[in-house]
């Protein structure tokens, strides 16, 4: 039976990266797949100090180390790629063609979950680039316009948590924002870490849970 090999772009940040590895291997492990440490799957994870792209214009330059990250991957023969950043999807058209090993597509993913638990509208929490960017943004569901001071605070609350800078108040700011938009819409956790700090509150859309279960049904297809 063929071993996959899964390649993990993390770093950005690494909390994250790390919070995502740990959710997939407990994933693994619920699924009633694994008997033995021999069953888990080949995991390389490739954590880069990226740029963290929050706002909304990037250079080139910026998106150099993501596509570095994603070379030194395939170089390992990794059979897919799993991308722990929410933002960097924008720019998944570019990356897709500086490789040719196939990198998951979150947004289409997030998409299915949202047409299967048919919800109509959704408020993205995020950075102003997954905020204002089509990223996010999908036929089937309206979206929630946030202001332009709650994407300030979210922004700041993301920055400053990446860097361990008073992360309760952080998480406050976030929940805070999260349950003004609760009530009429579907929030949607569009950020690593604010998967981190809000992930635990099942009422909301966590992107980081699509990714492991996502991950993990690729594993098993490879495995088949």
């Amino acid at each position: 039976m063929k071993k996959p090999k899964i390649g993990i772009l993390g770093g950005i940040g690494p909390e994250a990266t790390g919070q995502f590895y740990s959710r997939l291997i407990s994933g693994l492990q619920r699924k009633g797949i694994i008997s033995s440490n021999t069953d888990f799957p080949h995991i390389i994870i490739n954590s880069i100090p990226a740029p963290e792209l929050v706002f909304r214009n990037h250079s080139q330059d910026e998106l150099e180390m993501y596509i570095k990250g994603l070379k030194q991957l395939e170089a390992n023969k990794v059979d897919f790629i799993v991308i722990v950043c929410n933002t960097i999807h924008h720019f998944m058209d570019l990356l897709k063609t500086k490789i040719k090993t196939p990198i998951l597509d979150l947004p289409e993913e997030i998409e299915k979950q949202l047409i299967q638990q048919d919800v109509k509208k959704i408020t993205i929490l995020g950075t102003p680039t997954t905020i204002q960017s089509d990223v996010f943004r999908f036929n089937s569901v309206e979206n929630n316009t946030l202001t332009d001071a709650e994407i300030q605070i979210l922004s700041e609350a993301i920055l400053n948590f990446l860097i361990g800078n008073n992360k309760e108040e952080q998480i406050n700011k976030v929940n805070k924002i999260a349950r003004k938009y609760k009530d009429g819409s579907q929030v949607i956790l569009g950020c690593t870490e604010l998967s981190i700090m809000l992930g635990h509150n099942k009422e909301f859309i966590d992107t980081m849970d699509i990714m492991v279960e996502t991950t993990i049904m690729k594993f098993l297809e490879f495995k088949q």
